[in-house]
């Protein structure tokens, strides 16, 4: 074995650096993952980068190959990521502080890119955070905290997620989505915000009831102007079936029974009780 190895001495050191370079030339790349091949400190190549709708095994995972020393392999995540925004304060425009909390989605579309400007995926989490803060506040901002409980807030979420995705392209990354976890009142605020909500509602019912007197009043002062021209027309036709109709309206309530009973004494020829007299 000594005589072996003594003979072909050269041979196997030749082979064993042969072998320590074939392993340091070898990249495994799964497919939940993305390398950016760096030599000189420029990206020049991507193994197993994201494309839309690919299909699985067809994007150059597996086996593959890179100088060694020269060139440095940089895995980067190829799964969704997350970036989350610390609890904040937000003013909104009905002046309601709210403590806002809330995240986002991202991936790394554009490893080369990202290699170039942030240099890992955690630096890309860095970055976007405060990004994140910033475009919450300017949003929510723009909003009442009542539109927050309605259909309006994923108007709001699309709104962050569109501007965030501006930012997040300079880092190679793409926004997947943006979603509040929580926007609620300070303590002891809740109460006082329900009285104000109640005294709002309380002044629009108000105002809504007072425009409908108003519109009642119109109608009903219409309504009564139409019938005294009807009533004008058709009694000026017929003077003195005016004269008879009033005079009996007047009969019928001076002379109705009442719970008391009373007793009104006339002269016979008074002019009250003409219409008595006529045939």
């Amino acid at each position: 074995m000594g005589n072996l190895w003594q003979d072909y001495k050269a041979a196997w050191i030749v082979a064993g650096v042969a072998l320590i370079a074939l392993m340091l030339s070898v990249i495994i790349v799964p497919e939940d993952e993305q390398v950016v091949i760096v030599r000189t400190g420029k990206p020049v190549n991507v193994y197993n980068p994201f494309i839309e709708n690919a299909a699985f095994g067809q994007t150059g995972a597996g086996v593959h190959f890179r100088i060694p020393i020269a060139e440095q392999a940089i895995r980067i995540e190829k799964r969704l990521l997350s970036v989350d925004m610390e609890q904040q304060q937000v003013l909104s425009t009905d002046q309601q502080r709210l403590n806002v909390d809330a995240y986002a989605r991202f991936r790394i579309v554009d490893p080369i890119r990202m290699v170039q400007t942030a240099g890992t995926t955690e630096r890309v989490t860095q970055q976007l955070q405060p990004i994140l803060s910033s475009a919450v506040r300017q949003e929510l901002g723009k909003r009442t905290f009542q539109s927050l409980l309605t259909a309006e807030r994923g108007k709001a979420m699309e709104n962050i997620r569109d501007s965030l995705e501006n930012e997040a392209r300079e880092y190679g990354a793409q926004i997947v989505d943006v979603r509040i976890k929580r926007a609620d009142l300070p303590e002891g605020a809740l109460a006082a915000a329900f009285v104000r909500m109640e005294a709002g509602r309380q002044e629009e019912a108000k105002t809504i009831a007072a425009r409908g007197q108003r519109d009642a009043q119109i109608i009903r002062a219409d309504a009564e102007g139409r019938a005294a021209r009807i009533y004008a027309d058709s009694f000026g036709k017929d003077a003195g079936f005016y004269d008879f109709y009033r005079a009996m309206q007047s009969y019928s309530v001076s002379f109705a029974k009442g719970e008391g009973g009373k007793t009104i004494l006339l002269s016979p020829d008074n002019a009250y009780l003409n219409h008595f007299r006529e045939p």
